[in-house]
């Protein structure tokens, strides 16, 4: 099967060198000629613009966008469209707000092309193990592609689904990362307590390869963390600044709107805005605080 992938970051590429791997035919393009170089060598047929990424496949054509969420979807889109036939298929793998899917998915739809929506986790570690694929779209569209699909994921019958109609696959997702900011605060947590506790001498790879192995708080996130402190026990040159990409916000948000609570959630969601802060007014204002009913001494640093 062809497939072209527009958008050749670190996720784009591998994944057009599993498909290529998998005996797929990938034509790739990105505004970046390094980048279509490097997929080239990789074994995807390159692409130096839109046009000649349409013009290298046949209709009914597939073009996967592995690009930022918002306007540059919509402008992608815009500028394909003509070029592109009717009955073609757009796929959005970035992290687009669902709202945006479901809406891009009517519009589309209407004009008589197909949309899918693929919330697509794995990140640089996919070429190696897979990617876990949640997809919206209808039936039909994603019957075609699942080929695709099934050389993406972990194993034909594993990691992936069609998990409803345009906008569920990149709601799943959503959700999925505002999961994985929970868990990974609570483990930061549990780390940071240990590290804390000096009197007890902890080595905190050698309890996190412990965990490793029978205990229920084992993961792939775990694993990772392993990886982390093996190569760097001490966290030494890390800035504790902790970006959150959107899907964290979207998740509490929907909750919110939903009614339903989500405390871990929403309260990770907060750590991180705390911890992109290095100059908190509110914890200023706290320490002012305690000095005026108690007395308490407030720590001056530069420029306060």
């Amino acid at each position: 099967m062809e497939i072209g992938i527009i958008g050749l970051g670190k996720m784009g590429a591998n994944m057009a060198e599993r498909l290529a791997r998998g005996k797929h035919r990938v034509v790739a393009f990105d505004r970046t000629p390094a980048a279509v170089a490097d997929a080239k060598a990789r074994g995807a047929v390159p692409a130096n613009s839109f046009d000649e990424l349409i013009g290298q496949l046949k209709s009914p054509r597939a073009v996967w966008m592995m690009i930022p969420s918002g306007a540059p979807v919509d402008s992608t889109i815009a500028e394909l469209l003509p070029k592109m036939s009717k009955g073609d298929t757009f796929i959005d793998g970035g992290n687009s707000n669902y709202q945006d899917s479901i809406r891009r998915g009517k519009d589309l739809k209407a004009k008589g092309f197909n949309y899918i929506d693929v919330g697509t986790s794995g990140g640089i570690w996919g070429l190696k193990e897979g990617y876990s694929l949640m997809i919206g779209g209808e039936n039909d569209a994603v019957d075609r592609l699942r080929p695709v699909f099934e050389t993406l994921a972990p194993s034909p019958t594993t990691g992936w689904g069609h998990v409803g109609p345009s906008g569920a696959g990149h709601f799943v997702k959503m959700v999925h990362n505002g999961i994985e900011y929970g868990m990974m605060q609570a483990y930061a947590e549990g780390f940071a307590i240990m590290n804390k506790k000096t009197e007890l001498k902890l080595d905190l790879t050698q309890i996190s390869q412990i965990w490793q192995v029978g205990s229920v708080v084992r993961s792939w996130l775990l694993d990772l963390t392993v990886a982390a402190l093996k190569a760097n026990p001490t966290l030494e040159g890390i800035k504790p600044i902790v970006s959150d990409s959107g899907e964290g916000r979207w998740t509490a948000k929907e909750a919110i709107d939903l009614g339903v609570a989500a405390p871990v959630i929403s309260l990770a969601l907060q750590a991180r805005f705390m911890s992109q802060d290095d100059n908190s007014y509110s914890d200023r204002m706290l320490a002012v605080m305690r000095n005026q009913f108690g007395g308490h001494a407030v720590t001056k640093g530069p420029g306060h």
